[in-house]
C-alpha cells in the first residue's frame, strides 16, 4: 500500500488511507476483490445480490474479514422503485449487521426506509444517485456521505445526463456531508481534479474491472482493454432508465427496439436479462447481454493487481499535484 498522500474527509470517514472508492458491481463485487482494494488503502463493497443465497452472502462477509487484514469494507444495498425487489434487503442488512460490517453503500432510489436500522448499528452510510435533487434528499435522510453520478458512468446514470465535472462543481457546495465524483474515474489527474472541484474522493468501478482479482473471464477483460470511451452505448431510455452498457449484438438490438418505438418489455427481455451479463463474464463472450460498462474503460489497461493499479492512480495524484504547485 502506497503512503497516505491525500487526507480528506472521505478517508477520515471511512478510516481508509487513499480517497478511493470502488463501488459495488453487481456479480463481480466479492470478498476477494474488495478485500484487496481495503488492503491497497480503498474501500469497496461486496454486493449481496450476486450470491445464490442470504448464507452465500454471509460466508462472502466472514471471508472478507479474512482477507481485508482488519481494513474496511462495505456491503452495497441497491434499492429499487419497486417495495417486492426490496424485501431481500431488510434480510441483507441484517447479515451485515450480524457480521460485524461497518459500512454500507446505497444506491438506486432512497434510502430512507432503511436508515432507521443502519443508524441503529452504528453503520456509516453512503448513498449514491444521479442528481443533486436526490443527493439533498439522502442528506436529509441522514446519510453520511454522498458518491454523485455523472453521465459517463456505467449501469445507471440516470436520465438528466449531467456530465461529471458539472456534478463535480456543483453537488460538494451544496451540501454538508462529503462529496464522492463517480463516472468516468479511473485516472490520478481526475483525483486532483475531484479535490479541486470541492469533492472529498473519487469512486471508480469500470477501470477495476480487468484486475487481477476481480473473477470474470480473462477474454472479457481483454475485450474491455482494448475498448475507448466511445465504445458504449446509451440503452432502455424509452423507458426511462437510461443504461451505459458494453457496445455489442445485444446492446445495438436493444437500440433497433428503441428506435422502432417499441414499448413492450417482453421484446427487449431476450437482450438485457441479467443471466446473460454473468454469463459473459463466466465465459468470456462479451457479444451478448448488456454489461454495464462506463466511458473509463478508456483507462482499463493491463491485467493488474488491485494493488497496483491503485497504486499507480495515487503515484500519478502525488506527481501531478506537485506539477501544479509548481503554477
Amino acid at each position: 500500500m502506497a503512503d497516505q498522500k491525500f487526507r480528506t474527509r472521505i478517508t477520515d470517514l471511512f478510516g481508509i488511507e487513499h480517497p478511493i472508492v470502488c463501488g459495488g458491481m453487481m456479480w463481480l463485487g466479492d470478498a476477494e476483490y474488495t478485500s484487496a482494494v481495503a488492503r491497497a488503502g480503498g474501500i469497496g463493497f461486496i454486493t449481496p445480490r450476486s450470491f445464490p443465497t442470504p448464507e452465500d452472502f454471509r460466508e462472502q462477509l466472514r471471508k472478507a474479514h479474512d482477507l481485508s487484514d482488519g481494513k474496511p469494507f462495505g456491503v452495497n444495498l441497491y434499492i429499487s422503485a419497486r417495495s417486492e425487489a426490496n424485501q431481500m434487503l431488510q434480510i441483507f442488512l441484517d447479515i451485515a449487521i450480524e457480521e460485524r460490517v461497518r459500512f454500507v453503500e446505497t444506491a438506486g432510489f432512497s434510502p430512507k426506509e432503511f436508515m432507521p436500522k443502519i443508524k441503529d448499528a452504528g453503520m456509516t452510510v453512503m448513498h449514491k444517485c444521479t442528481t443533486l435533487r436526490h443527493a439533498r434528499s439522502a442528506q436529509n435522510a441522514g446519510v453520511d456521505a454522498v458518491a454523485i453520478l455523472g453521465a459517463e458512468a456505467g449501469g445507471h446514470p440516470g436520465m438528466d445526463m449531467i456530465g461529471t465535472m458539472v456534478q463535480g462543481a456543483v453537488v460538494p457546495q451544496e451540501l454538508d456531508v462529503p462529496v464522492v465524483l463517480a463516472g468516468g474515474m479511473g485516472t490520478g489527474r481526475q483525483l486532483v481534479a475531484c479535490l479541486a472541484l470541492g469533492a472529498h474522493g473519487m469512486l471508480v468501478a469500470t477501470r477495476m474491472v480487468v484486475a487481477a482479482e476481480i473473477w470474470a473471464h480473462e477474454n472479457y477483460k481483454k475485450r474491455l482493454s482494448e475498448l475507448g470511451p466511445s465504445d458504449t452505448k446509451i440503452i432502455m431510455s424509452i423507458f426511462g432508465d437510461n443504461s451505459r452498457v458494453i457496445g455489442n449484438h445485444s446492446s445495438e438490438a436493444v437500440l433497433s427496439l428503441e428506435a422502432e418505438g417499441n414499448k413492450d418489455y417482453e421484446a427487449y427481455r431476450p437482450y438485457v436479462q441479467g443471466n446473460l451479463q454473468r454469463k459473459a463474464y463466466v465465459d468470456g463472450d462479451w457479444t451478448r447481454g448488456t454489461m454495464s460498462v462506463g466511458q473509463s474503460v478508456a483507462f482499463a489497461g493491463e491485467i493488474e493487481p488491485v494493488g497496483t493499479i491503485i497504486d499507480g492512480i495515487m503515484d500519478e495524484a502525488t506527481v501531478v499535484r506537485e506539477r501544479l504547485n509548481r503554477f
